[in-house]
C-alpha cells in the first residue's frame, strides 16, 4: 500500500514539475515576444508622427518651386489625361470616315465625306488648344521674381530642419518611455521565473527521495541492471517459421556509444524495430531507464508513446519533409511536446506563438551547435546528401532523448561525409549528454566511434566487447570479416 501511495505521489510531483518547467520555458520566451510588440507600436508611432509633417513640408516645397516647375507640377498630369480623352475622340472620328468611306463608290460622296472629317478634326484640335489655355491659366499668372524664389526655399528649408529637429526630440522621448517599458516588463517577468524556480526546486527536492526509494525496489527485481539505460534480454522475434532475431541478450549502458553489426539480414533493423515498439517480440524483456528515471519495460508500451520514454530513432533513408524548410522540418521533430490544441493552431493564439517561440529557439540552438544554421532556410530538396544526414540527426535531439538509434547512419555517404557524421555522433554524445545506439556497416566509422560492439549473425549474439575484441574475435571474423 505503501508503494502504491509513493508511486501515486511521484506520478503527481512529476506532473506538478512538468508543468512548472513548461510555465517558466513561456515565461523566458515572454519577454521576447513582448519587446516585437512594443518595438512594432514604436515604429507606427514614429511611422504617424512622419506624416504628420508632409501636409505642411509638401506645400512649402511646392511654393519654392520655380514658375516653370510649378506650372508643370500642377497641370502634367492634367494635361495628360486630357490629351488621351481627344484622342480617343480623334481615333472614333478616323474609324467613322474610314467605315464610310468602305460603304459608298461615289467619289463625290467619298470628297464629302473626307472633307466633313477633316473640319470635325480642326474642331476637336481647337477644342483642345481652348480647354488646355483655360487649364494652364490659373498658374501660369504665377510670375515670382528670383529674390522670392530664394525666399521660398529658405523657407522650406528652415521648415525641413524644424521637422527633422521635432521629429528627433519625438523620437527620444518615445524610445525612452518604450526602453522604460521593456525593463519594467522584463523585471515583472524575472520575478515571476525565479519565484517559479523556486517552487520547482522544492518540488524536484521532493521528488528525489520517492524515485530513489522506487528505483531500489524495481532494480532490485531485475538481475544486474547497473548502470544500463536499456537491458535486453532473451529477445526474439519470429516471421512465421523464421527466426529473424533469436535469444538476444546485451545491455547499453548510458552515456556510452553502443554498435550493433553483423552481416545483411543478420537482423540487426529487426532489434530496432523491437525496441522501439514497431515489432512486438515473439519473447523476450526490453528494460529502459527513462527520462522520468523510471525502469520500464517497453513492452508495455505502443509505437507513439516509445518517443515520451525518451528514445528517439532515424532511418536507412532520408526521411525529411522535401516541401519543408530546415526549420520547419526541425519543428515536426518535435510534435510531440507541442501542448497547444487544433483551436491554438487554428487561430494563432498567443499561447500557441509562445510555444513555437521556445520551439525554435531550440531548433536554432541545434543547427547552431552542430553547424548547420546556415541552412535552416533550405529546403532539403538539392542539400547534399551528407548535410541532410546530418540534419536528421540533430532533428531527433528535438525531445531531449536519453537514447538515439542510428539505423546505418553513414549509408550513402563518402569518406569526407563520413568523416563529418563521427564528428556529429561524438558531439552529440558528449554535449547533449545522450547514448548512440547504432547499427552500421562502415566498420571504419563503427571502430573509431563506439564504446562497446554487439556482433551478431542470424539473429543470434557471436560476441560483445570493445571494438579492439570484437576486431579479433575468431567468430565475428569468421562470420562477418570472413575469416583469416
Amino acid at each position: 500500500m505503501a508503494k502504491i501511495f509513493k508511486s501515486l505521489n511521484k506520478v503527481l510531483l512529476e506532473k506538478q514539475i512538468s508543468k512548472l518547467t513548461y510555465q517558466i520555458e513561456l515565461l523566458e520566451v515572454d519577454t521576447d515576444l513582448l519587446k516585437d510588440k512594443l518595438d512594432k507600436r514604436f515604429e507606427k508611432a514614429v511611422k504617424a508622427e512622419i506624416e504628420s509633417y508632409r501636409p505642411t513640408l509638401l506645400e512649402k516645397e511646392i511654393k519654392q518651386l520655380s514658375n516653370e516647375d510649378f506650372v508643370i507640377y500642377h497641370t502634367e498630369s492634367k494635361l495628360e489625361k486630357l490629351e488621351k480623352s481627344y484622342d480617343l475622340k480623334k481615333r472614333a472620328l478616323t474609324t467613322s470616315k474610314i467605315r464610310k468611306l468602305e460603304k459608298t463608290e461615289s467619289a463625290e460622296e467619298k470628297q464629302t465625306i473626307e472633307k466633313d472629317s477633316k473640319t470635325k478634326l480642326d474642331m476637336l484640335n481647337e477644342e483642345l488648344k481652348a480647354k488646355k489655355a483655360e487649364l494652364l491659366k490659373p498658374y501660369e499668372a504665377r510670375n515670382l521674381k528670383a529674390d522670392e524664389l530664394k525666399q521660398n526655399h529658405k523657407a522650406f528649408k528652415e521648415a525641413e530642419k524644424a521637422a527633422l529637429e521635432s521629429l528627433e526630440a519625438f523620437k527620444k522621448d518615445l524610445s525612452e518611455k518604450h526602453e522604460e517599458l521593456i525593463n519594467q516588463k522584463q523585471a515583472q517577468v524575472n520575478q515571476k521565473i525565479e519565484a517559479k524556480k523556486a517552487k520547482l526546486a522544492t518540488k524536484k527536492a521532493l521528488l528525489k527521495p520517492i524515485i530513489d526509494r522506487l528505483n531500489d525496489q524495481t532494480a532490485s527485481s531485475i538481475e544486474s541492471f547497473d548502470d544500463a539505460i536499456l537491458q535486453v534480454e532473451h529477445l526474439t522475434m519470429n516471421f512465421g517459421g523464421l527466426k529473424a532475431v533469436d535469444d538476444l541478450s546485451f545491455d547499453v549502458k548510458k552515456g556510452e556509444i553502443f554498435g550493433l553489426i553483423g552481416p545483411n539480414g543478420a537482423g540487426k533493423t529487426t532489434v530496432f524495430n523491437c525496441i522501439t515498439q514497431f515489432y512486438k517480440p515473439t519473447s523476450g524483456k526490453m528494460i529502459f531507464k527513462n527520462n522520468n528515471h523510471d525502469i520500464i519495460s517497453l513492452t508495455d508500451y505502443k509505437v507513439h508513446d516509445v518517443i515520451k520514454q525518451g528514445i528517439v530513432r532515424t532511418f536507412q533513408n532520408v526521411e525529411l519533409i522535401w516541401e519543408l524548410s530546415i526549420l520547419d522540418n526541425m519543428l515536426v521533430g518535435a510534435h510531440s511536446l507541442y501542448r497547444s490544441n487544433f483551436f491554438d493552431h487554428s487561430f494563432q493564439t498567443f499561447g500557441f506563438k509562445r510555444e513555437e517561440k521556445i520551439l525554435k529557439m531550440r531548433a536554432e540552438k541545434i543547427l547552431t551547435d552542430l553547424d548547420l544554421y546556415a541552412y535552416k532556410d533550405f529546403y532539403p530538396l538539392g542539400l547534399p546528401y551528407g548535410i541532410l544526414k546530418r540534419i536528421e540527426l540533430a532533428r531527433t535531439l528535438m525531445t531531449h532523448p536519453s537514447l538515439i538509434i542510428l539505423d546505418e547512419p553513414a549509408a550513402g555517404l563518402n569518406d569526407s561525409e563520413t568523416e563529418d557524421l563521427a564528428h556529429t555522433i561524438k558531439k552529440i554524445q558528449k554535449e547533449y549528454d545522450t547514448t548512440i545506439f547504432l547499427v552500421e556497416h562502415d566498420m571504419g566509422l563503427v571502430m573509431s566511434i563506439c564504446d562497446t560492439i554487439c556482433a551478431i549473425s542470424f539473429g543470434k549474439k557471436l560476441a560483445i566487447g570493445t571494438p579492439l575484441e570484437i576486431q579479433n574475435h575468431p567468430q565475428v571474423k569468421e562470420a562477418y570479416l570472413g575469416g583469416e
